[in-house]
């Protein structure tokens, strides 16, 4: 029988742009056959293809609209209606409110508007908006990132992954991650603002503990690290506020979301394969 687990693969983690080693924001979330692109930012197409084709895609889900988090929409767009990609039928798109209108202003080069949905049939995200796509459930909740913004629950086979998108701490997701078997949550200021800066728009390391913490998340996994800190420094921030196990989304690691009470063995290379227990 197939492996129905829920299994993230980290495509790339990087902010406000690539590294060398490191794409931007971009994630590949299964369970038996089911898979979803959870954010296209700079650079994740390319390791997206060494476990799935743009045509093998159920859907893709894209927390907001920064680069960072997007712009590999454009070139799958070139990939899906102009190259070797023989698409059935557009590919499911979910992304906050002007995804399509944003997309063609990009691609548009002439008087007609690009077909941008005969690549992708978008959906528009709410607050609340709920999708069953496959073996997997999504459940999207509007995070304060000071542009319209969403965190994910997905879940399957009675494992639960929430991804924070980015976003300041908030109220809708700490209850979105209620419980969750992994939060996976963005690291990405060294330092909250000081008074009269201007409100928060990303969680510090701290922050990130802090909401795992109240949510009672079984894990947390820190992402979208920003420059200023290194991966091992936010883990340990992280774990100054969260009791649970705290580890950093390297590119090329998957993590297996299930029931099984430790971790399994890392496998050689960048690539490290874990089992997540709830």
């Amino acid at each position: 029988m197939r492996n129905e687990h829920l299994r993230l693969t980290v495509l790339g983690s990087a902010t406000p742009y690539p590294s060398a080693d490191n794409p931007c924001s971009g994630y590949l979330v299964s369970s038996g056959d089911t898979r979803i692109w959870v954010d296209a930012g700079s650079g994740t197409l390319g390791p997206l293809q060494r476990h799935v084709r743009l045509d093998e895609l159920d859907a893709i889900w894209i927390s907001h609209l920064h680069a960072d988090h997007s712009a590999d929409l454009l070139t799958a767009y070139y990939g899906a209606l102009y190259a070797d990609i023989r698409l059935e039928a557009p590919i499911p798109l979910y992304g906050p409110p002007g995804t399509a209108d944003r997309l063609a202003g990009f691609l548009t080069n002439g008087p007609a508007r690009s077909p941008v949905e005969s690549a992708f049939a978008v959906t528009e995200l709410h607050d609340g908006h709920q999708a069953a796509i496959g073996s997997l459930r999504l459940t999207s909740r509007a995070v304060a990132h000071g542009m319209p913004a969403f965190a994910v629950r997905i879940e399957a086979d009675g494992g639960s992954l929430v991804y924070s998108g980015d976003t300041a701490p908030c109220a809708n997701l700490t209850r979105l991650a209620e419980g969750c078997d992994v939060l996976l949550c963005e690291a990405d200021s060294a330092q909250a603002p000081a008074d009269g800066e201007g409100d928060p728009v990303h969680h510090t390391p701290e922050d990130a503990g802090e909401t795992a913490r109240a949510a009672g998340a079984g894990r947390l996994i820190v992402t979208h690290v920003g420059r200023f800190l290194t991966p091992r420094q936010a883990v340990a921030r992280a774990s100054a506020r969260f009791g649970g196990p705290v580890e950093h989304a390297d590119p090329g690691a998957t993590f297996t979301i299930g029931h099984t009470p430790t971790d399994g063995v890392p496998e050689r290379g960048r690539a490290a394969s874990r089992v997540l227990g709830g």
